[in-house]
């Protein structure tokens, strides 16, 4: 084939298959769909194949491609219902319909495979509200999500409890410095994690006995690499002796973060000018450098999204993997990096002003009503609960995401028409 062009229009990929092991039993789960181009041709690899797709504008159609192409070789395979496939999706994929002469092998494993949706950390700094609507959409289908390349960059353990995957993957770095500080600063957040949540830990990149012995020591229960089976073919008609676990579906909180945090901490009252300080030690807190943070900032009406404020969050968007401002009248990028949600009229957000900041082992809330006075601006009254309860705050922001990232259907997630 003459040039990227002509692989995409022929469909002209290739999947090959990983093992994915159980550590205690040492059976097989499932395995990993990897995907590759036209053998010998500049474009086998998948960096190269997906570059040249970037370049000319066609990575997301690739996507579904490599996908598609994975999900027929599955089907055609006869594989054991039990068995469960690891298939990587770019995030920002999700939001492209998938191509007509694709949909039905799409819709077909959507109905017959169990599938786990590996995304990537670096969509976290490219898309995250789509790393985060794709997620839910994928837990909404009835397929798992798992977390890919967990530590290569630290972003992604602030994410990591709004993506709530049922897999969380180890970076392969980790296993070969045991020792290192960010090592055991990433094992530690995974745990953590994976303790609260139930979580799956899977160690990339095994390729010695001393790779598993470190995985096990890290939590990881399941096991992939070189020292199980190198990336081929499918074996006949494969089985399954044990299952991978799927978390519940988390359910879709359609409340505000008063609704959810007033009923359950003391409430206080207060004017503006008393509640500015929290405010802005919270945003502090989420500049500071000490760990990737998640802030999450209600402003009521864009007017109190002062320049002043832009300046402030458009700082902290350059060193934090998600900032996002919720406000009447709001643009979708209301400073450089932020991300903006403008609220309808009459939104039960609209009377609230809440600052939350997450991270990996940190969490924070301002959280506060108006009460609806007039007069001056700083003497305004507010209701409010200041928690650094970390479930609470995590509670609370996952529903006010809600309004940054809204799910599409899994019938649009699986087997949408272009």
């Amino acid at each position: 084939m003459r040039d990227i062009r002509e692989v995409l229009d022929a469909r002209a990929v290739t999947t090959v298959f990983q093992p994915l092991i159980d550590l205690a039993s040492g059976f097989v789960l499932g395995y990993e769909a990897l995907s590759r181009g036209p053998a010998g041709s500049p474009w086998e690899s998948p960096a190269g194949l997906f570059a040249a797709a970037r370049d000319v504008g066609r990575e997301h159609e690739l996507d579904w491609i490599c996908r598609a192409v994975a999900y027929r070789s599955i089907l055609a395979a006869s594989a054991d219902p039990a068995l469960t496939w690891f298939v990587n999706m770019e995030p920002a994929a999700w939001r492209t319909a998938c191509p007509a002469d694709l949909a039905p092998v799409a819709a077909e494993a959507a109905d017959r495979l169990r599938v786990v949706t590996e995304m990537t950390e670096r969509a976290i700094a490219d898309d995250p509200s789509g790393l985060l609507a794709a997620a839910a959409a994928c837990r909404a289908s009835g397929w798992g999500v798992a977390l890919d390349d967990v530590g290569a960059d630290p972003m992604s353990l602030a994410l990591m409890p709004f993506v709530q995957p049922d897999v969380v993957k180890l970076d392969m770095g980790l296993l070969r410095a045991p020792g290192d500080p960010h090592t055991a600063r990433v094992v530690a957040a995974v745990a953590a994690h994976a303790e609260a949540s139930g979580a799956v830990v899977l160690a990339e990149g095994i390729e010695t006995a001393e790779h598993l012995d470190v995985a096990r020591a890290m939590g990881a229960t399941v096991g992939q690499g070189w020292y199980f089976g190198r990336p081929g073919s499918l074996p006949v008609r494969p089985r399954a002796r044990a299952q991978l676990p799927f978390l519940a579906p988390p359910r879709r909180d359609t409340r505000t973060p008063c609704q959810i945090v007033a009923g359950r901490r003391p409430v206080r009252r207060a004017v503006k000018a008393q509640l500015m300080p929290m405010s802005r030690h919270l945003e502090a807190f989420a500049a500071d450098g000490q760990e990737p943070c998640v802030l999450l900032a209600c402003f009521q009406e864009a007017r109190h999204f002062t320049p002043a404020t832009a300046r402030r969050f458009a700082r902290i968007a350059g060193r934090v993997p998600l900032v996002a401002a919720f406000g009447a009248g709001l643009d979708d990028e209301p400073a450089p990096g932020v991300r903006g949600a403008g609220l309808r009229d009459n939104d039960a957000l609209g009377g609230e002003w809440n600052v939350l900041v997450i991270g990996p082992h940190r969490a924070a809330a301002l959280i506060a009503r108006d009460l609806g006075d007039d007069g001056p601006d700083d003497e305004r009254r507010f209701d409010f609960v200041l928690t650094h309860d970390r479930a609470l705050v995590l509670e609370a922001a996952r529903a006010l995401l809600t309004w940054l990232a809204p799910v599409r259907s899994p019938a649009q997630l699986t087997a949408s028409v272009r």
